[in-house]
């Protein structure tokens, strides 16, 4: 996949109205399953394998092992041929003083990825430790440099900037994606801290984000890192009309979501037998009459799973009775059949969801569990005396 095809794609994303999505990971299965659901492109850094170790991010700066072996033996083996239809980049380490940096640009190229990637990068080192590095010639210059010769190979990079004048270069050096890199991703920040913190990150990302329109309002324009690694703090990078225009994480897609799965999965296996009574799936497999009535056990079941198809004989089996004995008692305490309740509450929610404008007609009828949208006029005009369309163009006439 070149460097146009990739444009074409992500450019296409943008006149869509979405956001860009990149994800930074170290092993086949999230590579997978991030470009089935939507990724734009991998990143394969060096941190991601180290992170698939159990250990932090920080590793891939400390010398443990050569930062661009490492990449480009895991990535090309296990990585390239894996995703085929998503482009892979290569995390570089333009510093590597054993690389004569253009042929080995090559040489990525002709190993299948579709660009590159400034990482592991001198930007995330400060202090004494950055003079000393530059006083010997490793400096984030050399990076730079490095994207340009990607860049005039014809391969797609995204370029990790930590200041307004980094972003000048990596322009100039013709990188297709400018990413504000807000410093390795934080953990702890909670309420108010997490919000200042957050504001902070926005307000230096806007600084970049704005240089880089006044030079070249078409580039790429993304986010990784710091406190932003929760979709609601993406959002918040989004607000107010940025233009802000994706976000890159790594550990947001996979250290933090599967130290949380596993947690919690391994603290179920481990108190099995006390599982908390409320749960609804304990209940149906431990045995409806143990916890409650027949009829409070489908209100229930409906009131979590009215989005899905929902069959009443299958409910009948579950509480091991008959479907028309079910039937009957339902009628008789709730005063309709079961098919009527069931429409009643779906097109109740369906009143709710209209409110929100963000949702298509269409969206909302497949949420509240109508997959034809027809069958979903049809019952909601019945319930409701009017279309679904009508209903909501009353509702903004109101406002």
């Amino acid at each position: 996949m070149n460097r146009t095809a990739v444009l074409e794609r992500l450019q296409s994303q943008l006149r869509e109205g979405n956001h860009i999505i990149g994800v930074s990971t170290g092993t086949g299965i999230t590579a997978k399953v991030a470009a089935q659901s939507g990724a734009d492109f991998i990143l394969m850094l060096n941190s991601g394998k180290f992170r698939q170790m159990g250990r932090s991010s920080l590793a891939g700066f400390l010398p443990f092992c050569n930062s661009n072996d490492m990449v480009m033996d895991f990535a090309s083996r296990e990585i390239v041929p894996l995703v085929r239809e998503t482009p892979v980049l290569f995390g570089l380490n333009a510093n590597d003083p054993t690389r004569e940096m253009s042929d080995y640009i090559t040489e990525i190229k002709g190993r299948g990825f579709a660009g590159v990637n400034n990482y592991p990068t001198v930007g995330l080192i400060d202090g004494l430790f950055r003079e000393a590095l530059e006083e010997e010639g490793i400096s984030y210059e050399r990076e730079v440099e490095a994207i340009g010769l990607a860049h005039q190979q014809g391969l797609f990079t995204v370029a990790f900037v930590f200041d307004e004048a980094q972003a000048v270069q990596m322009i100039g050096a013709g990188a297709d994606v400018i990413c504000a890199h807000l410093g390795l991703t934080e953990g702890g920040l909670l309420g108010a801290r997490k919000v200042v913190s957050l504001e902070a990150a926005k307000a230096r990302a806007l600084r970049i984000v704005a240089a880089c329109r006044q030079l070249k309002p078409e580039v790429i324009r993304m986010i990784y890192g710091g406190p932003v690694k929760t979709p609601v703090d993406v959002q918040y990078m989004y607000s107010d009309n940025t233009d802000i225009m994706g976000y890159i994480g790594g550990s947001a897609f996979e250290r933090i979501p599967s130290e949380q799965s596993l947690t919690a999965i391994t603290r179920d296996f481990k108190r099995l037998g006390k599982l908390n009574e409320d749960d609804f799936m304990v209940k149906m497999l431990s045995g409806i009459t143990k916890h409650y009535d027949y009829v409070e056990f489908v209100k229930e079941y409906v009131a979590q799973n009215y989005s899905d198809e929902i069959v009443f004989a299958d409910l009948a089996r579950v509480a091991h009775i008959s479907r028309s004995y079910l039937s009957s008692l339902f009628k008789k305490e709730v005063g309709c059949s079961f098919q009527t309740y069931l429409v009643n509450f779906r097109i109740h929610k369906a009143v709710t969801l209209l409110q929100a404008p963000q949702l298509q007609l269409s969206e909302v009828a497949a949420m509240v569990g109508y997959p034809d949208y027809a069958q979903f006029s049809k019952m909601f005009k019945k319930l409701k005396g009017c279309s679904p369309k009508r209903y909501r163009s009353n509702l903004n006439t109101k406002i």
